[in-house]
């Protein structure tokens, strides 16, 4: 029913009467302009004829129709400009200005941001410090619906500045020439060339791992079954990807995906043997090489022994695994997606214009504060971590300040990566790469060394969004070793007071009874301190 369709010719069909009705007033209003009272009478029968009581009810039904129809659009009008709350303090959005119509597949990179439904939400202010939760928390994030988000995909992709002609180095025996030069599987890229992968050509070729051949995947290293090649090569919008090795994590399901993303965007879990194995023996993994949503891709002959090196492989190469993607979202395995992949990619990418997007860290913005708390809590050697901060304050590299403004961080929060996959973004991930490959595996030393040479030859940014909103589309899990030292849970044990004894002896020795009373209330007391001690002692605990 279309709320357009109401006039002489309702939404239930035509009325006959009502042609009647308007034939005999245009003949008098053309013929007889003064009307009589018997003709006022004489219209009034023919009403009275062709209204019986069928009829009159029908007319009701389509007043009330008319009225419950001019109701609900003044509701839904309302619910469309105004935010309602969603379970994970998210803001929710479902207005059908965005797209001009649901079967539209892409919209134009032209819309203006100031037509976007989100575009006037801002975060509420934080909460008091006198609280009692501290540390990073989630604060409420604007999504519109996942339909009109995956509507929002963009027809085209986005500019690439100069760079239009990617490629990348193959070498079936590479030869290590300085100390510092990386790995086998990365090709051992010389300083020299990787100072000129800084400049930016219309056509490049750089070193970005896999430099055995020219099929990632096939006898470089990383290895992987053919069947799962195959499947990585198609082509898809989108792709959400994780990866676990060492067995280092559990793998945790999405949450709130919609059914359109079920069915077209993949979720690859890559794992290594090790993985594989304690997979199988925990019955978790089915026939068809899938958990859940996770179509798992196992990986053989991995190129480090770090574990955490292995993982920097498809976070930062995804685009040589899936050649065909044209955006993806990469969370660490720890984490737990629970916002519509659609959703995520609208609201961090499309709807800012950005190829590139990843969250802040939440507490430090500086390279020499992030070094420095890597060493404290032992993340990495700290004479290696000490020999990259000194090569990078040679290059330039200085303490953050708001002079870097609109910059707003030198430091990620690199458990996520949201992307596009065009030739500038994989020219920063390929060098980002060859980074950790030369230095540590810590990327967030050496994200902003990357990103600043690039951003100094082309116009192009990064969009670092709040690492608030980016734990509201993720929930972050302790790793599997911290959960297998971790201790069982403590089972509260309710305590219930001692049961009253009523003293019901009336001939008794008042002085033995009023003994007995002295007795029993001290020993009332010390049970009170007892019981008191008890709780100091849990609340300590």
């Amino acid at each position: 029913m279309n709320g357009g369709s109401f006039g002489q010719r309702g939404s239930y069909g035509s009325l006959p009467c009502y042609g009647k009705l308007s034939t005999i007033a245009r003949k008098q209003s053309s013929k007889m302009p003064p009307v009589s009272s018997r003709d006022k009478e004489r219209v009034l029968l023919v009403v009275c004829r062709c209204l019986g009581r069928r009829r009159v009810a029908m007319l009701l039904l389509v007043a009330l129709a008319l009225l419950v129809f001019i109701w609900g659009s003044l509701t839904v009008s309302k619910e469309t400009t105004s935010p309602t709350v969603r379970p994970m303090d998210s803001i929710h959005f479902d207005n059908g200005d965005i797209i001009s119509h649901p079967s539209v597949a892409c919209r134009s990179r032209a819309n203006s941001i100031l037509d976007h439904p989100c575009h006037k939400f801002a975060l509420p202010p934080p909460p008091p410090s006198g609280g009692r939760r501290f540390g990073p928390r989630p604060c409420p994030v604007c999504y519109i619906s996942a339909e009109q988000a995956r509507a929002s995909i963009p027809c085209s992709s986005s500019a690439s500045p100069v760079l239009r002609n990617l490629t990348y180095v193959v070498d079936e025996n590479p030869i290590k020439i300085e100390s510092h030069g990386g790995s086998e599987f990365g090709g051992y890229p010389s300083l020299k060339q990787r100072n000129e992968s800084f400049d930016i050509q219309e056509s490049m070729t750089v070193h970005c791992g896999f430099v055995k051949g020219n099929r990632p995947g096939c006898k470089t290293g990383f290895d992987i079954d053919e069947a799962d090649l195959m499947k990585l090569e198609e082509f898809h919008e989108v792709i959400v990807a994780s990866a676990i090795f060492g067995n280092y994590d559990i793998i945790q399901q999405p949450k709130h995906v919609s059914e359109a993303a079920r069915k077209n965007v993949p979720f690859y879990m890559f794992i290594d043997e090790e993985t594989e194995t304690y997979l199988k023996n925990s019955s978790t993994l089915d026939s068809n090489m899938r958990i859940g949503l996770w179509r798992i891709i196992v990986v053989h002959n991995i190129p480090y022994t770090d574990a955490r090196r292995n993982g920097k492989v498809p976070k930062l190469l995804l685009h040589r695994l899936l050649p065909n993607v044209r955006y993806s979202i990469w969370i660490d395995g720890k984490l737990q997606l629970v916002v519509d992949p659609y959703q995520v990619l609208e609201r961090f990418l499309w709807q800012q214009n950005a190829s590139f997007a990843i969250s802040r860290h939440y507490h430090r913005f500086d390279v020499f504060e992030e070094a420095e708390a890597n060493k404290a809590a032992g993340k990495c050697d700290n004479s290696s971590i000490d020999y990259q901060i000194e090569f990078y304050k040679k290059e330039g590299l200085s303490p953050y300040s708001k002079a870097k403004l609109p910059i707003t961080s030198d430091v990620p929060e690199g458990c996520v990566i949201i992307r596009e996959h065009i030739p500038i973004t994989n020219l920063f991930t390929c060098l980002w790469f060859n980074e950790v490959d030369r230095f540590t595996a810590r990327d967030q030393l050496s994200f902003s060394t990357v990103r600043d040479k690039i951003m100094a030859k082309v116009d192009w940014s990064i969009n670092m969004f709040l690492d608030c909103e980016r734990r509201n589309f993720v929930i972050q899990a302790y790793h599997k070793d911290l959960l297998d030292h971790m201790p069982p849970p403590v089972a509260h044990v309710i305590r219930h007071p001692p049961p009253l004894h009523r003293d019901s002896s009336a001939g008794r020795n008042p002085s033995k009874n009023s003994r007995r009373g002295r007795d029993r209330r001290s020993g009332s007391r010390q049970h009170r301190k007892a019981a008191a001690g008890n709780r100091e002692k849990q609340t300590f605990l």
